[in-house]
């Protein structure tokens, strides 16, 4: 069997890749080890930027639908009273910024979600697919999988491994995965409970090992139950040995379990590996980081890498240089180093003062790759302020207009698989012509997308004749004063835009 990519994973990362490539029209076969979906919550928080990430995949109305917003936080008291607070910080969505709240859904469902788009687009993960073994040479990765069928030999020109914190293809590399134990150990589990309302979520912060957090799971009927554990013996993960542990850390009588979904528990540590890339095989989501759970980071940066990586696997199998792929390392390991120091600090905080409201540092949305090779700004005409955004930033959205008065967002533009260049009140004819893989659109009175209130000029400080290339993948490749300038031009040429 042959195939360009060997995605081994199915989880939110390896289905985000999968979900990628065939937009693209790339040949990839899907494996996972386990023989059935994933069941339980685990990560159930998708952040405003993977919410852009999922509107681009066609995903995200039906995540919203499935889903619900965070609950309040309610923290008791020891005298049995208790304080409300809001779990989040109240963030409008702005004109730039669509989404500026955290979805609520668990992990599951995001990912059943993930399958069904994949089957849309033709595909589906195979189950019970275990990799074995792998070769690489200068042109590909020849793959041993176990199968219930029995084994099967599987050609690929690219290997990519999304299979988690105790990831095969990791080990295999010989990627070393450097870090720290977090002295940590919790248990996480669905319950289906009575005797707490479904509208808050319930926090009892005594003393750091007797903390209890139980939130109702928007999108179902079940609670998710987090609490610290002791480092070392066994801990009873039953339905009587839940509800007693509650009951002796909340000194609540009334709290009632009556079924254990899914449950788990597991030792806290923050590790990085030191490469992404290793010849034709690379790894991706918890096979390259994993961190505590606190800011609900580790699914949505596992997401983002995916996002980062389809295009280019698309783009070089396509010609595009070998070294576009270099950058999918340089750039996602930066933001997983930033992400496992984030995620450290609210563990922190969580522990010495039981606080899980999160800001805007969660969100994602100003995490960009400014240092990026693939980064370039060309602008002449800056002055303060007018540098919003950077090149390598997000790219802001905006509502506009088309020619015909009809209501667009760009963010509904920038959604396609390509390249786009925004071109704002230019003169005359540009010179970028478009071509397969690009997409020009040109912004204002006489262009195809008019800039009725000004939120475009507002977001991207745009001059006359500006443009601005955004990457496939919804970030700011090129910002330049002037088309013509040869710099644009190189780098069209060098990355086969």
């Amino acid at each position: 069997m042959h195939t360009d990519v060997l995605i081994c994973g199915a989880g939110a990362a390896g289905l985000t890749l999968a979900i990628e490539l065939a937009r693209r029209d790339v040949s990839f076969v899907l494996i996972d080890k386990i023989a059935a979906p994933f069941s339980g919550s685990r990560g159930k928080g998708i952040q405003p930027r993977t919410q852009e990430i999922f509107e681009a995949m066609g995903v995200q109305d039906r995540m919203m639908a499935a889903g619900g917003s965070y609950p309040m936080q309610r923290s008791y008291r020891a005298d049995g009273g208790y304080d409300d607070q809001p779990s989040v910080a109240d963030s409008p969505a702005t004109p730039a910024e669509p989404y500026r709240q955290p979805l609520m859904l668990p992990q599951h469902m995001t990912e059943a979600i993930l399958r069904e788009r994949l089957l849309e687009l033709g595909h589906a993960p195979r189950y019970g697919h275990a990799l074995s073994h792998f070769e690489q040479d200068d042109e590909g990765v020849t793959a041993q999988l176990d199968t219930a069928e029995g084994a099967l030999t599987l050609r690929a020109r690219y290997m990519v491994g999304a299979d988690g914190g105790r990831s095969f293809v990791r080990k295999a590399l010989g990627i070393d995965f450097p870090g720290e134990a977090m002295n940590a150990r919790a248990v996480v589990a669905d319950l289906s409970l009575s005797g707490l309302e479904d509208t808050v979520w319930h926090r009892w912060n005594n003393k750091s090992m007797n903390q209890v957090g139980i939130c109702p799971l928007r999108g179902t009927s079940l609670f998710q139950l987090q609490m610290p554990i002791p480092m070392e013996g066994e801990f009873d993960l039953s339905a009587a040995g839940l509800e007693a542990a509650i009951a002796e850390r909340t000194g609540r009588a009334d709290i009632r379990i009556h079924a254990v979904h899914w449950a788990s528990d597991y030792a806290m540590s923050s590790r990085l590996a030191e490469r992404y890339r290793v010849g034709r095989v690379f790894i991706a989501g918890d096979a390259a980081h994993v961190h505590p759970p606190t800011g609900g980071q580790g699914l949505n940066t596992s997401v983002q890498d995916a996002w980062n990586l389809g295009w280019k696997l698309a783009a070089v199998l396509d010609g595009a240089p070998d070294a576009l792929l270099d950058t999918y390392e340089s750039e996602r390991r930066t933001i997983a180093a930033e992400m496992l120091g984030l995620a450290s600090k609210l563990l922190d905080a969580a522990r010495q003062h039981g606080d899980l409201r999160r800001g805007r540092e969660t969100q994602q949305l100003d995490l960009g790759y400014q240092s990026s090779p693939l980064t370039l700004d060309l602008r002449t005409n800056l002055t303060g302020s007018d540098a919003v955004p950077r090149a390598g930033d997000r790219a802001p959205d905006a509502p506009c207009r088309g020619a015909g008065g009809q209501a667009l967002r760009l963010m509904s533009l920038l959604s396609s698989p390509g390249w786009t260049l925004l071109r704002y009140e230019a003169a005359g004819t540009g010179a970028v012509a478009p071509h397969p893989g690009l997409r020009i659109v040109n912004v204002g009175g006489q262009g195809e997308l008019r800039d009725h209130d000004g939120h475009l000029l507002a977001a991207y400080g745009f001059q006359p004749g500006d443009v601005a290339l955004v990457r496939p993948d919804g970030y700011i490749g090129v910002i330049a004063s002037d088309e013509r300038h040869p710099a644009l031009a190189e780098y069209l040429a060098r990355w086969k835009v």
